[in-house]
């Protein structure tokens, strides 16, 4: 984006490494540590990657630019983006069962009773049994929990320690011996880990990665690249009452843009791109007199910056504390939320690469323009008085980020670097449309990408662009491939946070959870390449699995019936080849539940009752030839069609059988036999399910083949 750049910005005094890094850099300078694993990175990811080195019997050290250990969980971010929790298990699962432990304290309570707040984002004893958990955290709170983790373990950190980007790595024989900080400080080790937010270690080290966003065609997702017109969230100029002029006389192009409008094309729909979803702070904030610090007005405050932001609320919208989430203590998680929010977007695309000083002086722009944001909102007369009341009764909570004038000491970066290793992760693991080799943890948020620009449409008005929120329908795995570099490019390094992803796919992975959960997989494959002397990507699989498992990491999930008395099947478990419903191919109006009876995965389809004969649902798989047994998996109930025509492909052709899905399967109440038919190999075996003329629900759960 050109013109963007706010010009008191750039007159803010440069990122100094001598003034930033002094002390630090005299105490270390020209001293070599060394040990077994060697975490880069103060994030969540890291503290739990060197907790799990450390409980595996080997020596770790933590390094980092950090001065903060936790990242965004003890940056802002204490509203949890967890998903379905059952599958976070753990080291992660204990960092927040420590939480839970923290505000079972009646001292934690400093501004709030206990009986106030409520049991928000606490964790259910039945399900947990002795694990309580809690989900919700101040964020000084989540990096005493941090703090504790590293001094229980003891583990050392070496804290504003900044890698040398151009020649810190050295590397023989595909391998990384040492790494150095600007400071002269050199560690040597056996394994390393990039767990940064950037993935500077991992780019260093010469493993393939890439930045912005993939095409469509890239990877056959749909969700990714350039999506003009796809508008969810509602954080796009479509949720107003009027559209929206960008120039600084409307309707009058001549005029000019108004600040924080893009004046370039958005590109084709579906193309790849250069371009970042956009950054923001967590705010912590507080209404409470006697904690609350008034919103400072920035140096290089600039009321022009948020015109914008005027006719936004001049066309009446009213949704700006939608995102205030409640944590304890009369304070806030504050996230973006509408068309002109926090997130400043279309000011970060050159963060990933960018040198320490640009990186520094886009932090300050970010700061910038948030903090004047809340002091525009709050003071500046032209606001609504509705609004501006409102606002003006909040501010920063004073006992938060103490040493940072109570603002958050980590920029929210949703996403950098991201590698291409061993496997790359998409939509189509996220959405099952295919199965996940080698699960070593899982996640189950939304696939969850902040606007990427704001543009002028060609109507001649103003749009967000990016912003993109669809559903995985349920847990999902994450290869071990996804964070092991390409073997030849390095064979001792580990990667739990720029994993090897997609831009939508890592939409999902991106949540501070999954990153405890990966940084815990990532180190076990870690040490357990150094107790056999072996490449990380030579790792048994099935001797880590049984490792994770151990360590209470859940791998594969199924859905338990809501009513009781039933539930999920893994895949897995069964023999021959299974085709889920998820990896089916579809067409017409199908819904997932499960909310009776028993299925394969994760749900099973039903189509309404419709009826139609529009619904079909084919599963496709290709046999080795011979003979196989066809099983059908379906979940029954008495509201079910007793005439559902199911058509088996094989390789004489076709057969349909009619199937009364309100009868109890034969197979262990889940599947029934369709027959056993002849397949060979240059046609693909298939079984296609229709609701034409049928006479009730009809479900779609999975195939299974039985080689006779």
């Amino acid at each position: 984006m050109t013109q963007l750049f706010h010009p008191a910005a750039l007159s803010l005094c440069l990122f100094s490494i001598c003034g930033f890094a002094q002390t630090a850099f005299a105490q270390l300078a020209d001293k070599t540590v060394q040990a077994d694993v060697i975490v880069y990175g103060g994030t969540s990811g890291a503290v739990i990657a060197a907790v799990q080195a450390k409980k595996m019997g080997h020596s770790a050290v933590i390094v980092c630019p950090d001065k903060h250990l936790g990242g965004l969980s003890s940056g802002g971010l204490g509203w949890t983006d967890t998903g379905n929790k059952a599958v976070i298990g753990g080291l992660s699962r204990e960092f927040y069962h420590r939480v839970w432990k923290h505000y079972n304290n009646e001292d934690a309570w400093t501004w709030q009773s206990r009986e106030e707040y409520g049991n928000k984002g606490q964790g259910n004893a039945a399900i947990d049994g002795q694990q309580r958990t809690m989900w919700i955290f101040e964020p000084h709170v989540a990096e005493q929990v941090f703090d504790d983790f590293v001094r229980d373990y003891k583990i050392p950190v070496y804290r504003d320690q900044w890698l040398d980007r151009a020649d810190g790595v050295v590397k023989r024989d595909g391998r990384i011996e040492s790494i150095q900080m600007l400071s002269g400080f050199k560690l040597k080790g056996r394994c390393f880990i990039d767990a940064t937010y950037e993935g500077d270690l991992m780019a260093a080290a010469g493993v393939d990665y890439h930045v912005g966003r993939e095409s469509t065609e890239q990877y056959d997702e749909k969700w990714n690249g350039v999506q003009t017109g796809v508008l969810h969230h509602g954080h796009h100029f479509g949720v107003l009452k009027t559209k929206i002029s960008p120039y600084k006389i409307p309707g009058d192009a001549n005029s000019g843009l108004l600040p924080r409008i893009s004046p370039d094309p958005p590109g084709e729909f579906g193309s790849a791109d250069h371009r970042v979803q956009a950054y923001c702070f967590r705010m912590c904030l507080t209404n409470d007199p006697k904690n609350r610090v008034a919103f400072p007005k920035p140096e290089g405050y600039d009321a022009s910056q948020y015109e914008l932001l005027l006719r936004v609320l001049d066309a009446g919208w009213r949704e700006g504390f939608r995102k205030f989430d409640p944590i304890p203590n009369h304070k806030t998680d504050t996230n973006n939320h509408g068309p002109f929010s926090t997130d400043n977007i279309g000011f970060n695309y050159d963060y990933p690469e960018a040198s320490y000083e640009r990186r520094q002086e886009i932090i300050r722009e970010h700061e910038v323009y948030q903090q004047g944001l809340m002091y525009f909102l709050a003071n500046d007369p032209r606001v609504p008085d509705d609004v501006r009341t409102k606002f003006s009764q909040w501010g920063l909570a004073a006992d938060e980020f103490r040493d940072n004038g109570n603002w958050p000491h980590q920029l929210y970066i949703r996403e950098a670097r991201r590698m291409v290793g061993e496997y790359v992760m998409t939509e189509n693991e996220l959405l099952k449309k295919r199965p996940t080799p080698q699960s070593i943890g899982m996640g189950s948020y939304t696939m969850d990408s902040h606007n990427v620009q704001r543009y002028v449409t060609p109507e001649g008005y103003v749009q967000n662009e990016g912003d993109i929120g669809v559903r995985t329908n349920g847990p999902y795995e994450i290869a071990f491939g996804s964070v092991l570099p390409k073997k030849d490019q390095c064979s001792n390094l580990v990667v739990p946070v720029c994993v090897s992803s997609s831009h939508i796919a890592f939409g999902s992975i991106r949540m501070e959870p999954v990153f405890m959960i990966l940084g815990q997989s990532a180190a076990t494959a870690a040490c357990m390449a150094l107790d056999e002397d072996i490449a990380v990507q030579d790792v048994d699989y099935e001797k880590l699995r049984k490792r994770l498992e151990a360590e209470g990491q859940v791998l594969e999930y199924a859905h338990k019936s809501s009513t009781g008395g039933g539930g999920g099947v893994a895949a897995k478990t069964l023999d021959g080849i299974v085709v889920d419903n998820q990896q089916a191919t579809l067409a017409g109006y199908w819904l997932t539940s499960t909310s009776s009876g028993n299925w394969v995965g994760q749900n099973y389809l039903h189509d309404d009752n419709t009826s139609d004969g529009k619904a079909t649902a084919r599963f496709e798989t290709k046999l080795k030839p011979g003979r196989y047994e066809v099983r059908l998996a379906y979940s029954h109930n008495p509201n079910r069609a007793s005439n559902v025509p199911v058509t088996i492909t094989h390789a004489g052709g076709t057969k349909t059988v009619t199937v009364n899905q309100k009868k109890v399967p034969a197979i262990d109440e889940l599947l029934m036999s369709l027959g056993e038919y002849e397949f060979s190999a240059d046609a693909p075996a298939a079984v296609t399910i229709t609701n034409q003329d049928t006479n009730g629900h009809v479900i779609v759960d999975a195939v299974q083949w039985i080689a006779k």
